[in-house]
């Protein structure tokens, strides 16, 4: 199904008046840039697509009512058109092609591997687009997709912090119970590798899927009967705090290895800090080391209301990687060629203002990843104590 979100924060009788597409200008004198979203907006997994379609709102209102951004002294504004894919790869495909049809668009954003590894093999094609992608699995960089850029960290930096901090706080007998997702599966085969180089033992997989189990007593009774020190887990936020409270409640006293998918703020909605005691994840978004965090955050929840759900990574990299598009297209001066738009982002990551500088960004590597800083969160004592993650992979930023 293809809808359409207009994103802009102006007068009701603006809306009613429509906004045209394809580089119009609409009635507030603004060009009309539409953009594509295609991911889950029903279905298992339409909780994640709706956060990262929350960020990207949010920056479109955002850039829209500062104005817009400026080529050749005209204003621009973007519109989000939306696509829902259902987080199925084939379904990518086909509403990419129905969304292409439907607009002239440069970039399309993706927010799952397997979608991500469809398009892939369609946007280097006519009509040729620039494909943001949202997913932190390594492989996709393997494509060498020159008209690719990939937002979040890579997830494969995670594992060598996550397990040097839990073994040398707990011991060095690890269980697996993550989600049997492919993405958990590159997840756990990770993980397995860099507990064990480090001399540690692995204990059976038990690892359950966790969009679909809603008892987990049975899987984490099998986990722990491998005795072990460390725990690893993981899948979306709120049964991955299931898991924690069922193994919690049968005693186990050791770590957390969490997956990236899963966020702290969110598990908390649902367990207590003292049952995340010991956990090892990614940092809490809305507690980031940066400059432009502290006001972000404010923004969201005056956007969103103050009983929204927790601003976590999704809204916050989608968030900035539109106005990051934006910043590229001004630097580019087009808002239509993907190669320009593409070659400016990492001019785009070093100048874009302060205020949005909710990762502290440096470039863009030769594979087209986007080089931030980023931190793993360590729970210790009840605080959030922040590990540096290393950047895997090629670093040579343009």
């Amino acid at each position: 199904m293809v809808g359409r979100k207009s994103v802009l924060l102006v007068a009701v009788a603006l809306l009613a008046a429509g906004c045209g597409g394809g580089g119009d200008e609409s009635d507030d004198g603004m060009v009309v840039v539409p953009f594509g979203f295609v991911g889950p907006l029903s279905g298992g997994a339409a909780y994640y697509g709706r956060n990262v379609l929350r960020g990207l709102e949010m920056a479109a209102e955002e850039i829209a009512a500062n104005g817009g951004f400026v080529i050749d002294g005209q204003a621009h504004r973007f519109e989000v058109v939306t696509a829902d894919d259902r987080y199925l790869p084939y379904e990518t495909a086909t509403a990419t092609r129905r969304l292409l049809q439907q607009e002239q668009m440069s970039t399309i954003l993706v927010p799952h591997a397997g979608g991500i590894r469809a398009v892939q093999e369609m946007n280097l094609n006519e009509p040729r687009f620039l494909l943001m992608a949202y997913s932190s699995e390594p492989s996709i960089l393997e494509a060498q997709n020159p008209l690719q850029i990939m937002l979040p960290p890579r997830f494969d930096g995670y594992q060598e912090p996550f397990v040097r901090v839990l073994m040398g706080r707990f011991g060095t007998r690890l269980a697996l119970l993550g989600t049997t997702t492919a993405y958990g599966r590159a997840w756990t085969e990770h993980v397995s590798a860099e507990w064990t180089r480090r001399g540690g033992t692995v204990g059976g997989n038990h690892g359950v899927d966790y969009n679909t189990t809603t008892d987990f007593t049975g899987a984490v009774s099998r986990a722990l009967a491998d005795d072990p020190d460390v725990l690893f887990i993981g899948g979306p936020s709120q049964p991955t705090a299931l898991v924690i409270r069922a193994a919690r409640e049968q005693g186990f006293q050791g770590g957390f290895l969490i997956m990236d998918q899963a966020k702290f703020m969110e598990m908390l909605q649902i367990v207590s800090m003292e049952a995340l005691e010991g956990a090892v994840g990614v940092y809490p978004q809305e507690l980031y080391p940066t400059e432009g965090t502290p006001g972000w955050v404010a923004r969201y929840y005056e956007r969103f209301g103050e009983d929204a759900p927790p601003a976590t990574s999704e809204v916050a990299i989608n968030y900035q990687g539109l106005h990051l598009l934006a910043r590229a297209m001004e630097i580019a001066g087009t808002t239509e060629d993907p190669d320009a738009i593409r070659a400016a982002f990492g001019e785009a990551a070093r100048t874009i203002d302060d205020d949005l500088r909710i990762f502290d960004m440096n470039g863009v590597t030769e594979g087209g990843h986007l080089a931030r800083a980023v931190f793993a969160a360590h729970v210790l004592n009840g605080e959030f104590i922040a590990e540096p993650i290393p950047v895997p992979g090629g670093t040579e930023l343009r």
